[in-house]
């Protein structure tokens, strides 16, 4: 077309330095017409998961990646034919365009790096496949191919030339069946293919049940064919080896790849743990009238629509603590041999997700009102329970809180976060005899754990800070007084 030309767009940097990021879900097909700032895929990086917009108006001509590729920032993602002539200079000379008989190959990486949608990044490196669990064991591949072929409604003889024929049908991309990456990720490792199995979800979306009843019912006639006449015995008897259930509900090992967050959360946690030596203190506290406070806040109307709870005021008590004791708040500098003191609080919450734990922080905490800081983080809760955490809402936090406490955990000795001096564990809060004017009493008790980087915080600093956090929670009417 002579008024038309084909646009590159490029998996852009999505966060400050992220070189990858992983495809998790298309939003569009070749074919469908597509506007400036429509929403085509959902990605994941180290840091969350992030959906993209397409930054001009015209027609998806081809997606150059599937879903559960790793694709390097830079690399050209998706194809789409806009009208007004020839694409610009740069973005030609930035990115070849894949042949159309071959939408799976990356597109040419330049000599230089070139801006891309958000942030920069062209990387030198190829971009490579997520592993696939084909490097089984014969028997697994066997057993496999079985139940496969069985699926098909071809019984379990034919099995090996059943197999070749499955892969060729990705060719049409608009009638691949609905599945969310979980239950793709489940029918993959039970050897199902989700074009055999009848959803039951809405609109025709597969379900995890439903991939768990197409094994059932695979199953099912293997479990009585024992029973029918052996007629030729020689035939049957590898036809029987592979219909054990080992490699479904009796598997001994099922291996998951790391990836996205939970990867770059394990190489920051060794990281952390071999660069910062960590020193952990612990003190058991009444939290009684805490808890008391918590009850009064929740019917005070300055608080309505809030959500108030015990993290609430402890995050206010470490913020007290932190600001009587200004030096926890600090980082090591390794390069410039320097200790950083921060003037300012970015309080990170970590937060367990299905992809991982993150801790997204609260900017500026320290100068936020009791109700904002309750705002926050009810606001941070639900946006990391929706998976929608942003790249930014992670970096640069000074100070952290993770809280065990809510899966009946007495306390740990938590793991500093990268660039981070001090973290605080927070345990079950619980009834226990306690020693009360006096007299024993069942009270509301609490182990909190803090562990701090001892190159910057000595024994004496880190203890005042966790005995500040505890008086305050015994007695959180010196919120008012030392705040």
């Amino acid at each position: 077309m002579t008024n038309a030309s084909v646009r590159e767009f490029k998996m852009p940097d999505v966060g400050e330095g992220l070189t990858e990021a992983e495809i998790l879900k298309w939003y569009v097909q070749p074919g469908d017409t597509v506007t400036d700032g429509q929403v085509v895929c959902e990605v994941e990086t180290a840091k969350a998961a992030v959906e993209l917009p397409i930054p001009y108006d015209g027609v998806v001509r081809a997606l150059h990646f599937p879903e559960g590729t790793t694709v390097d920032v830079g690399t050209s993602i998706i194809a789409v034919e806009v009208a007004g002539g020839a694409a610009p200079a740069q973005e030609e000379a930035a990115v070849a365009p894949a042949p159309a008989a071959e939408p799976e190959q990356p597109a040419e990486q330049p000599a230089a790096r070139q801006p891309v949608l958000v942030g920069y990044g062209v990387a030198t490196s190829s971009t490579r496949r997520r592993p696939r669990k084909q490097a089984q064991d014969p028997a697994a591949q066997q057993a496999a191919s079985a139940v496969q072929s069985e699926l098909n409604g071809h019984g379990a003889a034919p099995a090996a030339p059943a197999v070749p024929a499955a892969p060729a049908a990705p060719p049409a991309p608009a009638q691949r069946p609905l599945a969310k990456p979980p239950v793709r990720k489940l029918a993959k490792d039970l050897g199902v293919d989700l074009a055999t199995v009848t959803p039951t979800g809405p609109d025709g979306v597969v379900t995890r049940e439903d991939v768990h009843a197409a094994v059932a019912a695979a199953q099912a006639p293997q479990q009585t064919a024992p029973e029918a006449p052996p007629a030729a015995p020689a035939a049957s008897a590898p036809a029987a080896q592979p219909a054990a259930p080992a490699s479904y509900d009796s598997a001994r090992e099922t291996r998951i790849p790391v990836k996205g967050v939970r990867k770059a959360t394990a190489a920051a946690m060794v990281g952390s743990a071999f660069t910062a030596p960590h020193v952990t203190e612990f003190v058991t506290v009444d939290v009684t009238r805490t808890m008391k406070l918590v009850e009064e806040l929740k019917q005070d109307k300055e608080f309505a629509g809030l959500r108030v709870n015990p993290l609430l005021l402890i995050a206010k008590a470490l913020l007290v603590a932190i600001r009587r004791n200004p030096d926890i708040n600090a980082s090591w500098d390794e390069a410039a041999q320097e200790i950083v003191v921060k003037h300012y609080v970015n309080l990170g919450i970590a937060a367990a997700t299905p992809r991982g734990l993150i801790v997204p922080n609260i900017k500026d905490a320290h100068a936020r009102t009791l109700p904002e800081l309750a705002a926050s983080l009810g606001e941070l809760v639900s946006t990391a329970r929706e998976g929608k955490t942003s790249p930014s809402a992670m970096q640069g936090g000074t100070v952290t809180i993770t809280n065990v406490g809510v899966f009946g955990v007495d306390t740990g000795t938590p793991l500093l976060n990268p660039g981070e001096s001090a973290i605080l564990a927070v345990g079950a809060i619980k009834p226990q005899p306690w020693v009360h004017k006096g007299k024993v009493k069942p009270r509301q008790v609490t182990t909190l754990a803090l562990s701090f980087d001892h190159r910057l915080v000595d024994g004496e600093l880190g203890s005042k800070v966790l005995a500040d956090v505890a008086a305050v929670l015994e007695q959180p009417k010196r919120l008012i007084t030392w705040a």
